[in-house]
């Protein structure tokens, strides 16, 4: 009997299972590779727009409490007499609608320790709205004045700076300035006249200075 004969049908099929084997091994190669690729890109791609998302909050947070803190001036102003007080009102009303908005936003999306700073602006400019408002109604706790309203505005103005250094130093959200469009900038400042039994104040364009 010719064993190499015998043999040769079982090599012959040895060698074609072993190049099948071998290309099915290297197709599941491959598309372990692709899957791999594609879950790389996919949490890149989440990573990209979580960090934008939390860039925008970051920005409409900053833009509302500005324009909060900037009408509160304007009620400031407006028990000085230099301002409208239903128009000041009214931009009160909207800002700190928006304000609440943005701050709620950002209760579900910032880290704890910029949360806990925006936080703390926001009580802060919750407490100041409650004092403006009970000037505005003749109805002052003991502690509420002009005085002590102008001083809490000028410490709010430092407040968002700190808050806003929070936002840079997230390394969540690269490329955060932190820095919105301020509110319009008045014009050049206007004499103060202080209605009979009113104390005035200072322009808001030397109240803002040096925030």
């Amino acid at each position: 009997m010719d064993i190499s004969g015998a043999e040769a049908p079982i090599v012959a099929i040895v060698g074609v299972a072993g190049t099948l084997l071998s290309a099915l091994l290297t197709q599941r190669a491959a598309e372990r590779g692709r899957r791999r690729e594609q879950e790389r890109a996919e949490q890149a791609q989440t990573r990209a727009r979580e960090r934008e998302e939390r860039r925008s909050c970051y920005v409409a947070l900053n833009t509302a409490s500005r324009q909060y803190l900037a009408a509160l001036t304007d009620q400031l102003h407006a028990l000085a007499g230099t301002e409208d007080p239903h128009a000041v009102r009214q931009r009160l009303t909207a800002a700190r609608d928006l304000h609440r908005d943005a701050y709620a936003e950002a209760q579900m999306r910032l880290p704890d320790p910029v949360l806990a700073l925006s936080g703390e602006v926001a009580h802060a400019l919750g407490t100041l709205y409650g004092t403006l408002r009970r000037l505005d109604d003749g109805v002052p706790r003991p502690g509420d004045s002009l005085d002590a309203a102008r001083a809490e505005i000028d410490a709010l103005w430092a407040r968002l700076r700190q808050l806003r250094r929070g936002m840079r130093a997230d390394p969540g959200a690269a490329g955060v300035s932190g820095r919105a469009r301020p509110p319009p900038v008045p014009g050049p400042p206007r004499p103060v006249r202080a209605r009979p039994g009113r104390v005035p104040v200072v322009d808001r364009a030397s109240a803002g200075k040096a925030r």
